[in-house]
């Protein structure tokens, strides 16, 4: 599974509308950057009280993706 697929699981499984919900990944030499996109009234749910559900998010990217030897960053798109 790839950090990208990851985070669109995850997402999916978070908000009332998965079929809004889209990540696209941004190659770079040695950072890759995930936007995740989702319905206005679903970025509350991703961002959580205090940010918590992101910090959550961001916390499992950087752990998958440094098994893989690799940065992650993920940036929500408002």
């Amino acid at each position: 599974m790839s950090m990208k697929e990851l985070i669109e699981y995850i997402a999916k499984a978070l908000v009332d509308n998965p079929d809004q919900t889209v990540v696209t990944e941004v190659d770079g030499s040695q950072t890759s950057v995930l936007e995740l996109k989702v319905a206005k009234e679903d970025l509350g749910k991703i961002i959580g009280k205090q940010g918590r559900t992101a910090r959550a998010l961001r916390t499992i990217l950087s752990a998958a993706s440094a098994k893989l030897k690799k940065r992650t960053v993920l940036e929500i798109i408002e």
